[in-house]
Formats: structure tokens, sequence, C-alpha cells
């Protein structure tokens, strides 16, 4: 009669054979099953946040990225080109009053519906007879100089082409705060990216020590490019 070989019964160590058993698992970088379940939400999340920061900043990033090769070449004008003009003008009585004093607001509302002017008012002074208002937004200024008691008026405005319009919005130089506040969102969401991508790498064992050999070389081109910038 034939003899069908039987696997041999489970044998179940000691506690301390068992603890012995784990300590091994662990130098052997063998994880156990919370820390597999902590490092597989870690690296869920990391990717949940990595992807979808990046598809939401996409359009930031191709835009701070072209406009930041185009802030370092300023000549490049693409046929883009500075619009000036000079408007001469009576302001109405209502906003000069008698005693000479000036209704500022008044004066910037007349010119806004009346001339076209846009901005922020970045200052505002009279000297004698003669008031002044400045006007400014990224690629546009105006200055109206105006006599306080006959209400004559010289507008002189600017306005850059396209391309200098981009290189302003990505400086944030005289924009309104939503766009100052967009600035801030979008760096936001950019540091989001970056470190949830670093995450992703660490998580994996593979690639860790690739990851952590690139980013320090990437960091130290970085800081000797800078420091060679600063000689």
């Amino acid at each position: 009669m034939k003899t069908v070989p039987t696997s041999p019964p489970a044998v179940h160590g000691s506690p301390a054979t068992d603890e012995r058993l784990e300590k091994l698992r662990e130098r052997q970088g063998v994880p156990d099953s919370k820390r597999r379940t902590a490092k597989q939400t870690t690296n869920n999340w990391s990717r949940w946040l990595h992807v979808y920061t990046s598809m939401i900043s996409f359009v930031i990033v191709i835009f701070f990225g072209l406009t930041g090769i185009t802030l370092n070449h300023p000549t490049w004008t693409f046929g883009s080109e500075v619009v000036r003009s000079d408007i001469s003008g009576q302001l109405p009585e209502s906003v000069l009053n008698a005693d000479g004093d000036v209704e500022f607001l008044m004066v910037s509302e007349f010119l806004r519906e009346a001339e076209g002017v846009k901005g922020e008012v970045n200052g505002f002074d009279t000297e004698g007879t003669e008031g002044s208002i400045t006007y400014k937004s990224p690629g546009y200024s105006a200055q109206v100089v105006f006599d306080t008691e006959s209400g004559t008026y010289d507008l002189a405005t600017e306005q850059q082409g396209w391309l200098a319009v981009m290189n302003e919005l990505h400086k944030g130089r005289d924009a309104n705060s939503p766009w100052r506040w967009t600035i801030d969102i979008a760096g936001a969401i950019l540091v989001i990216v970056g470190v949830s991508g670093l995450v992703i790498q660490f998580v994996m064992r593979k690639r860790r020590t690739k990851a952590l050999i690139s980013v320090a070389v990437g960091g130290l081109i970085s800081v000797a490019l800078a420091g060679w910038a600063l000689l």
C-alpha cells in the first residue's frame, strides 16, 4: 500500500520564540500588518494629493514657468508694444469746492467713467492750486494733474504690451488683493505638490535611496548656483 506524505503539523513556538521572530522580521525590513497599513495609507493619501493638486495647479505651473523665462529675458517682446496717450479735459464743477478743497473720490470716479482710467489709486496730493492722482495696475499706469481752481486736467496713460502684463502678474506688482491671494494659494499648492511627491518616493523602499540622493544633489546644485549668483 502506497503511503501518501502529509504536511507536518504546524508547530507554534513559545512567546519568546515569536518575539525573536518578530525582531528578525523588523531587522529584515518586513513590516507587520499595522505598519503595512499605515504605510499604504500614507502612500495612498500622498498619491491622491499629488495627482489632484497637480491637476488643479497645471495652468498655474505653466503660467509661472513661462513668465519666469520671459522675466529672465526682458528684451523679449514678441511684438507687444507700449501705448502712451496724453489727454486734456475739463472737470465738472461738482468735484471742485469753492474753498479750494478737492473731492478726490469724485475726481477719480469721473476720470474712470469719462476717460476709462483703471487700476488702483497709488497716490493723490495737492500742492498750491495743483492736484494729482496716480493709478497703477499690472502693465498699466496713469497720472492726472489738474487745476483746483479752473478744473482743467492733463491725463497721461501708459499701457504696456501683453507680455509685460503677464510678467507684472508673475511678480504681483500693482495687483489687487484677489490676485495676490491667488499667488499665495498657487505657492501653497506647489509646495503640496513637491512635498507629496517626495513622500511617495520615500514610502517606496526601492526608490528611497535614489530619491534621497536626488534631493541632496538637487539641493546642493541649487545652493551652489544661488551662491554663485551672489558673487
